[in-house]
Formats: C-alpha cells, sequence, structure tokens
C-alpha cells in the first residue's frame, strides 16, 4: 500500500509546524538545557518523532519503525565506521608517543596557537571534507588540538566552526550533484552560484575562528596571516567551482591554502606570540620544535597514509572498483517505494526510495582502518596489539555509536514521515523575504539531517518549485539551500556527537551545542542577507547565474 506525505494534516499550518517540531525541541532541548547525556536525548528525539509521525501525520507505525531502522543502519555505516578508526589511530599514536611528536613539529611552522588553530581546523580539515566528509575532518581535527593543548571542550567547538565553509564542495562535490540530480538544475550552474556565495565565507570564516577562540584582541597581531588563509582558498575556490566543476574544489583550495598560509609563516612572524588562550608560547632554547627531523616526519607518517588513502577512497573510479567487489545492497521492507512525496514539496507525486547500500568497501571508515593498520605496523604494533587497542576503542566509543545511530533514525523518520517538509513549507511563506528564510530553511535541514547532501535532497525540490513561484532564480535559491546548509553543521546532532567522540568528552555534548549555537545562527543569517542581495540589490544581482 502506498502512503502519501500530509503536510498539513491538522488543517492548521500553525498547529502542523508546532507538532512537526517537537522532535527538534526534545532533542536539542534536553541536551542543551537539560543537560542530559547525548544517547538518551537522541533516544527521546527519537521516540517523539515516531509518536508525532504514527499519531499525528499518520504514518503507518510499520513503515515508521522501518525507517528508525534504516536511519540507525545508515547511522553505523558509513557515520560511525568513520568516528571508530579515526579514534583507533588517534590511540595507536598516542600509545606510542608519535602523536605528542606530531604536535611539537607544528611548532616549527608557528608556535602561536591561534595561527595552528586556522592551519589545523580550518586548512587540514577542508582537505579532509574535500575527501570524505560524513564527520572526517571534525573528528580529526578536533584530535590534533587536543593533542596541541586545546582544552576538549574548546577544541570540539572550534573545529564544528571550522567545518563550514567547504562543506557544500565536500566529499568531491556531492551535495552539488545530488541538488543537480534531485532539482533537475544544471549542476555547473548550481556550482557556479555557489562559487560565488561561498568564497565570502571562506575569508570570512578564520577571522570568526580566530574571534571565537581569543576574541578581537586575538586577530589584531595575526590578522595577515588569517587572511591569507582566507583569500588563498576562496580564490581557488571560486575559480574552480566555476571554471571545472564541484567535484575537486576542497581539494585544490585548502592544498593551497595550506601551502601558501605555510610558507607565509615561515617567513612572517606575529608581533606577539599567544599560546594557549592567550599565555606566552613555550619554546625551547632555539625557539623550534625540539625534536629531530627524522622524529617529526616519522610521525607525521600516520597521517600522510591516513589523507593519501582518504584521497583515494574518494575517488568514483576507486569506489566503483570496491562496490564491484562487494556491495550488497537492500530494499528496506515496508518502505521502499511506499511512500509519496508530494506537492508542494515536488512538482509531481514521487517514490521514495529506501535501499541500504552495504558498501564497507569502499566506505571511507575502511579507508581509515586500513590506514590505521598500516601505521600500526609501521609504529611496532603487534597483530595481537592492534587487537586489543581495536577491542579499547569500540568499548571507548559504545555509547557515541549508539548516540549517531539514534540521531540518524531521528533523521531519517522526520524526512520520510514529511515532519521537515513541513517546517520548510512554513518557510516558504514568507513572500518577498523567501531569499533570506529559503537560505535559513537549507540551514534547518543541514541541523536535523546532518549532511548538506541530505537537505538538498529534502528542501531542494521545494526551493526550486518556490523560487519559480514568486519570480526568483531557481539556481539561486538551490544554490542557497546548500551554502545555507553550511552553517548547520556545527550544530547538528551527527558533527556534535562526532566532535564529542574524537574529544572524549562523553555525556558534555550539550555544552558543545551551547558553544557552537550563536555562531551557527549568526553566519547563517549572513549567508541569508547575501542570498537576499543576490535576489533584489544591485550590483550583486549581477553575480546571479542565469
Amino acid at each position: 500500500m502506498i502512503w502519501q506525505q500530509v503536510y498539513n494534516p491538522l488543517n492548521s499550518v500553525t498547529l502542523s509546524t508546532f507538532f512537526a517540531a517537537i522532535p527538534v525541541v526534545v532533542l536539542l532541548g534536553t541536551l542543551a538545557v537539560f543537560h542530559m547525556k547525548a544517547h538518551w536525548s537522541a533516544l527521546l528525539g527519537l521516540a517523539s518523532a515516531l509518536v508525532v509521525a504514527i499519531f499525528v501525520f499518520n504514518m503507518p507505525a510499520d513503515m515508521a519503525l522501518a525507517t528508525a531502522g534504516y536511519g540507525a543502519l545508515f547511522g553505523l555505516l558509513p557515520i560511525g565506521w568513520i568516528i571508530l578508526h579515526v579514534i583507533f589511530l588517534y590511540r595507536l599514536t598516542k600509545e606510542k608517543g608519535w602523536f605528542d611528536i606530531l604536535q611539537n613539529s607544528l611548532t616549527g611552522v608557528t608556535q602561536d596557537s591561534r595561527l595552528q588553530l586556522v592551519l589545523i581546523a580550518f586548512c587540514f580539515g577542508a582537505f579532509f571534507e574535500g575527501a570524505a566528509g560524513f564527520g572526517t575532518p571534525v573528528a580529526v581535527t578536533a584530535a590534533i588540538l587536543i593533542g596541541l593543548g586545546f582544552p576538549p571542550l574548546q577544541a570540539s567547538g572550534l573545529a564544528l566552526i571550522a567545518n563550514t565553509a567547504p562543506v557544500a564542495f565536500g566529499a568531491l562535490g556531492i551535495p552539488i550533484t545530488t541538488l543537480a540530480a534531485v532539482t533537475k538544475l544544471d549542476e555547473m550552474q548550481l556550482s557556479m552560484m555557489a562559487g560565488r556565495q561561498l568564497p565570502f565565507f571562506s575569508v570570512l570564516v578564520p577571522f570568526w575562528l580566530v574571534w571565537a577562540y581569543a576574541g578581537f584582541k586575538g586577530i589584531k597581531d595575526v590578522w595577515p596571516a588569517i587572511l591569507m588563509a582566507g583569500l588563498t582558498f576562496a580564490i581557488p575556490q571560486f575559480l574552480v567551482s566555476n571554471l571545472h566543476g564541484p567535484s575537486l574544489v576542497d581539494i585544490v583550495a585548502s592544498l593551497v591554502s595550506m601551502a601558501c598560509l605555510t610558507l607565509f609563516l615561515l617567513k612572517w612572524k606575529p608581533k606577539n606570540v599567544w599560546g594557549l588562550n592567550g599565555h606566552d608560547a613555550c619554546l625551547d632554547a632555539r625557539g623550534n620544535c625540539s625534536h629531530s627531523r627524522a622524529e617529526v616526519i616519522k610521525a607525521w607518517i600516520p597521517w600522510a597514509i591516513l589523507s593519501v588513502l582518504v584521497f583515494l577512497w574518494g575517488l568514483p573510479e576507486v569506489k566503483s572498483f570496491l562496490n564491484g567487489l562487494s556491495c550488497p545492497k537492500f530494499n528496506i521492507p515496508f518502505l521502499h517505494n511506499l511512500i509519496e512525496r508530494v506537492p508542494p514539496v515536488v512538482a509531481h507525486p514521487e517514490k521514495e526510495k529506501a535501499i541500504y547500500v552495504l558498501n564497507w568497501l569502499s566506505a571511507t571508515g575502511t579507508g581509515i582502518l586500513i590506514s590505521a593498520v598500516i601505521s600500526g605496523f609501521v609504529m611496532g604494533y603487534s597483530v595481537k596489539g592492534l587487537a586489543k587497542a581495536y577491542w579499547e576503542t569500540i568499548k571507548t566509543v559504545r555509547f557515541s555509536l549508539l548516540t549517531i545511530a539514534a540521531m540518524l533514525a531521528l533523521g531519517f523518520t522526520t524526512r520520510y514521515s514529511g515532519l521537515d517538509a513541513t517546517l520548510g513549507l512554513t518557510c516558504a511563506m514568507t513572500g518577498w523575504l523567501y531569499p533570506f528564510f529559503g537560505t535559513m530553511l537549507g540551514w534547518l535541514g543541514v541541523a536535523l539531517t546532518g549532511s548538506d547532501t541530505s537537505s538538498n535532497v529534502l528542501f531542494g525540490g521545494l526551493q526550486r518549485i518556490t523560487a519559480e513561484q514568486i519570480g526568483l532564480s531557481p539556481v539561486l535559491m538551490a544554490s542557497a539551500n546548500s551554502t545555507g546548509g553550511v552553517m548547520g553543521k556545527m550544530i547538528d546532532a551527527q558533527s556534535i556527537v562526532v566532535a564529542s567522540t574524537a574529544t572524549q568528552q562523553y555525556g558534555k555534548e550539550g555544552e558543545i551545542l551551547r558553544y557552537v549555537f550563536w555562531h551557527s545562527i549568526a553566519l547563517a543569517s549572513l549567508v541569508g542577507v547575501l542570498v537576499f542581495l543576490q535576489a533584489y540589490v544591485w550590483p550583486f544581482t549581477l553575480m546571479v547565474v542565469k
């Protein structure tokens, strides 16, 4: 039996929107206000989503439960699979002391903690976002920041803030290519439009990152280096997205930015060098890293192996090859092609597919696992030692894996039941203010689903339809869904759990959420203002792709 989504089940926009928002309020409220542990917040949010979906939106119970199970599976693979193995690699390097050497080696580039933050969280994190996405950059950079001595809560929040501007082109451009498939708009045009919005924020975010860490006073001494990092990321981001397409934007931009910033810092030093939180940096007698070059190179080997394998695993050709070796697919019972999305969310009724792909070989987490095993042998671990460390890692992250599974179950339930669409349609009623609120709709989509790609699937069609109805460029508003969405990445529950796991801040997810929440709102609002100007105000209108 086919079940059609109903977006106003109570025949009252206000009441239907109120009930659709309950799972979000329960999840975020229990995390941020009542300080519950993340897995309990996620389970309560999931329970409320199931109750609202079944009893208010009239979703058949078997479909609702199947949806939750589908989301939980997706949470474990690929997302949980990534987190488990990043933490595994981190533990291996930490136990052997190699991570401490890596930490100290970074002082060879700069002893200033503000610039270490920009180099690691923004530049290096963008590379992992471009290659893999799905939480990889937050997990890696948060762990490295901890190793540098940043307090765990601060490391978590700053890693989340940094992982914004690159997200729309993450995982080799998957969000944009998915948006093109959903909206039936030209992929190159969407890439060009996103590339005319995000570069402004690629310059802004490094400054914002340092401000969040050190305040305006902290920016004063290092603004030339921050500007160097932002500009050398933004310019390649604009050029590659407008001349080549979405696939290599983050890879090229991050490599250029890392190289330029590193070369700049080898020649330029700030007047006042900050250690952690403004204290004087501690240098040895030479003012440099106290380890030999051979030790430093050895300490970076695991992370070099990780970078290479993550990049290779992200290549379409490699993915296709590995999927050909082993990639079973399962239609989810009681769900696949049994739910229809209907107008005005889509132009014509569309059946929702529900196919779980067990792509364990091509999953990014498998590449990270292989890099951890290779690195383990390089570091002198035995097979027994690796197995013991792996088991200890599983025990360490078990509640985080439960949380991620519950979070994704919640996100999938709100999507397949139509709760998210109800919230989106409410945003679409804002008339001439829609360029701003449509952008915020993308932010809401990522905050709820944990993925810019998922937000584009959820709201991409609605953005095109609404834009055409009110006389706006559909390319502008579809792109805004993705570029506005990137600012929601720092507050989605999945990312927060990734950050708390990487920094071993179990049970502190509510504190992390409070740390980043207003940064997320403010940055998303600024994207909304830019899109509003591009829609109506010259000369910004000249930037819109026709």
